[in-house]
């Protein structure tokens, strides 16, 4: 059973870590000439990037979500973490994991919301361009956040 906690602890270490990268990085969309992330876009220039705010063109309720729930999955993933640790010493062994597989579960449905919005609404007419390593990596953290959300609820059952 400590080898399973330890597994699960370093997944959760792992997806908190994507989730960061992912939120902070300005790595979603690239072209030859640009990149741009969900907080800036930085062009080149004479061999130089020049970043700058995104621009008002790009709809900016979208953005706002894509922003708000990227950053609600960083801090559910946090909590999760911060429960889980806490939890392992002070809950008895039926109830021990259903708070930290409900808040890693939060962070699963906000970065694929972030996710989904950004794939929707973002780029959709563009033709040449490239999701960037940010936007893998949040569709990577969607992945290994759901996956603990359920090892967490198995481990809850199988502790009963």
């Amino acid at each position: 059973m400590l080898v399973v906690l330890a597994g699960i602890f370093v997944v959760h270490v792992l997806s908190l870590i994507l989730l960061l990268i992912a939120t902070i990085d300005n790595a979603w969309w690239f072209t030859n000439i640009m990149s741009t992330d969900i907080w800036r876009q930085c062009v080149l220039y004479n061999g130089v990037y020049n970043c700058t705010e995104i621009p008002q063109s790009t709809p900016q309720d979208y953005l706002q979500a894509v922003q708000a729930t990227s950053i609600l999955a960083c801090i559910f993933c946090f909590l999760s973490l911060i429960v889980f640790i806490a939890q392992l010493f002070t809950l008895p062994k039926g109830r021990r994991f259903t708070f930290t597989g409900i808040f890693q579960l939060l962070a699963c449905v906000c970065i694929m919301i972030a996710a989904s919005i950004y794939t929707n609404r973002f780029h959709t007419r563009e033709n040449t361009g490239w999701y960037g390593h940010s936007f893998i990596l949040a569709w990577t953290a969607f992945a290994l956040t759901f996956i603990s959300s359920v090892i967490y609820f198995v481990l809850r059952k199988k502790t009963q």
